[in-house]
């Protein structure tokens, strides 16, 4: 699987972030391979990666692909939006994975405000490589570009292309 971030830290969560979500969330063992959540499923809350690595897959855009090792917290935009998930998580090895539901995340973000600050700043830190991410892709599609002519330079319309080869 290539990826960009193998063991990306930038979800990672503070001691006091982790102790607080340990508090209120239910770990499960999840088996290499199997999945945390699919792209447009149903929000279940955030998951803290307690131990192992999870794959956070962007469907048809491999390259945005990052693997995330324990300490990191997943689903946060999904969680704050009230929205499905736009990703899919994919245990990469057996891991440890806690999951605290929606209500309760957004509860402890509402009483402690300096882990809402912190959570906030994960999520600053995901639109700043995915920001990166695009603007790279653009550049290499705009060099790719500019090696074919733009459509404009034909001299010669399609649609009469296309008539006179029939004719022939």
């Amino acid at each position: 699987m290539k990826n960009v971030g193998n063991g990306s830290n930038i979800l990672n969560a503070s001691p006091n972030l982790k102790s607080s979500l340990e508090a209120l969330g239910q770990a499960q063992q999840i088996p290499a391979g199997d999945v945390l959540f699919n792209t447009s499923d149903e929000n279940l809350g955030v998951f803290l990666v307690r131990r192992g690595k999870v794959c956070l897959r962007v469907e048809g855009l491999p390259r945005l692909d990052r693997v995330f090792p324990a300490g990191s917290v997943l689903g946060l935009p999904a969680t704050f939006a009230g929205s499905p998930y736009s990703l899919t998580a994919i245990a990469v090895t057996n891991s440890v994975v806690l999951r605290v539901a929606r209500r309760e995340f957004l509860r402890l973000m509402r009483e402690q405000p300096e882990l809402c600050q912190q959570a906030t700043d994960m999520l600053s830190r995901e639109v700043r490589f995915i920001q990166s991410a695009v603007t790279q892709r653009m550049q290499s599609l705009a060099s790719f570009k500019a090696e074919c002519p733009p459509a404009a330079v034909r001299k010669v319309p399609a649609v009469r292309r296309m008539q006179s080869s029939r004719a022939r």
